[in-house]
C-alpha cells in the first residue's frame, strides 16, 4: 500500500441523473445536504449507450452551478469518435475538468462496438483531443470484472488504461478488504501508483444489493448476506447492521492507506452521512 499512502485523501460522492421531476427534487435535497460534508468532487453516472446522455449533463450542470467540482462519467461503447469529441466540447465549455472515463455496457439490441472497444482507448482520445484539461478517473476491479478473461488479463488492462493517461481510479464496490489490498500489491508490481480510492456502497436493502452485486460482480460473503438474511422484514435492524459493517469497512480501509473513499450514494443523503459522521471525517 506504500504507493496509496503517499497521495492525500480525497472524498467524493456519485449521483445517478433522475428520471423524473419528483426524482429531480429529491436529488437537490441530497446533492445540498451532501455538499456540506465538503466533498473533493462529485461524478454523475451515464447510462448504457448514451441512454440517460442527456440527463447526465443536465444533471452536471445544476451540480456545478451549485458550485461543486463535478466529473460526468463517460462511456464509450456504442460511440463514434464525433460523438465523444462532441461531449468533450460541450464539457469544457460547461466547466468541466474532471471525467470519470468508461468503456460501459452494451446496450441492448447493439452489436457493433463503435470506434472505442476498451476504455483505454477512450483515455487516449481525451489526451488526444484535450491534452490535460480533464483530470481522468477510470474504474478498477478489486474481485476483477464479470467480462475479464483472467485475473492478469484484467490486471493488465487496468494497467493499460493508467498508461494511457488516467490520473486516478474509482473501486467497483467490495466487502472483503484483503481483496483490495491484494489488487494494490499486483499494481504495485506493474509500476501502477495512481491513486486507487476505494467505491463504498452503504448496505441498506439486501435484495437490491444482491441485484446490484449479480450485475457487477462484486461478491457478497457469505457470512455477510446470511447476516443480512436473517434480519427477515426488520429492515430497520437491518439498515442499522448494514450501515455498521460498512463503516467499519471504510475505518479499516483508510487504517489501511487508502487514499480516500468514494461514496456510491444511490441518490441518498442519510447513509453517507451516517458513514461519514462515524468515521469522524
Amino acid at each position: 500500500m506504500e504507493s496509496q499512502k503517499q497521495h492525500p485523501k480525497q472524498f467524493s460522492f456519485e449521483f445517478f441523473p433522475p428520471k423524473s421531476a419528483e426524482g429531480a427534487a429529491r436529488l437537490r435535497e441530497t446533492r445540498d445536504e451532501l455538499a456540506k460534508l465538503n466533498p473533493r468532487y462529485v461524478s454523475v453516472t451515464f447510462g448504457a449507450g448514451g441512454s440517460t446522455q442527456r440527463g447526465t449533463i443536465e444533471t452536471v450542470g445544476e451540480m456545478l452551478a451549485a458550485g461543486l467540482d463535478t466529473a460526468p462519467h463517460l462511456s464509450c461503447v456504442g460511440s463514434s469518435r464525433e460523438d465523444i469529441r462532441e461531449l468533450l466540447s460541450g464539457y469544457i465549455a460547461m466547466g468541466v475538468r474532471r471525467i470519470v472515463a468508461l468503456r460501459g455496457d452494451m446496450p441492448s439490441g447493439m452489436r457493433e462496438a463503435g470506434a472505442f472497444h476498451h476504455a483505454n482507448e477512450l483515455v487516449e482520445f481525451i489526451r488526444s483531443e484535450s491534452g490535460n484539461h480533464f483530470h481522468i478517473e477510470v474504474a478498477a476491479y478489486p474481485e476483477f470484472h464479470p467480462q475479464a478473461a483472467s485475473a492478469e488479463s484484467d490486471l493488465d488492462n487496468f494497467a493499460n488504461k493508467v498508461r494511457a493517461g488516467a490520473n486516478a481510479a474509482i473501486t467497483q464496490y467490495f466487502y472483503n478488504i484483503d481483496g483490495y489490498l491484494r489488487f494494490i500489491e499486483e499494481c504495485e508490481k506493474r509500476h501502477v501508483e495512481i491513486p486507487i480510492v476505494p467505491g463504498i456502497m452503504p448496505i441498506t436493502n439486501i435484495k437490491n444489493l444482491a441485484r446490484f452485486s449479480e450485475m457487477c460482480g462484486a461478491d457478497i460473503p457469505r457470512w455477510l448476506r446470511l447476516r443480512l438474511e436473517a434480519y427477515g422484514e426488520d429492515t430497520a435492524s437491518l439498515r442499522a447492521f448494514g450501515l455498521d459493517v460498512t463503516t467499519e469497512l471504510c475505518r479499516r480501509l483508510l487504517e489501511s492507506g487508502a487514499p480516500g473513499l468514494h461514496f456510491y450514494t444511490m441518490n441518498q443523503a442519510a447513509p453517507t452521512r451516517i458513514i461519514w459522521t462515524s468515521l469522524g471525517l
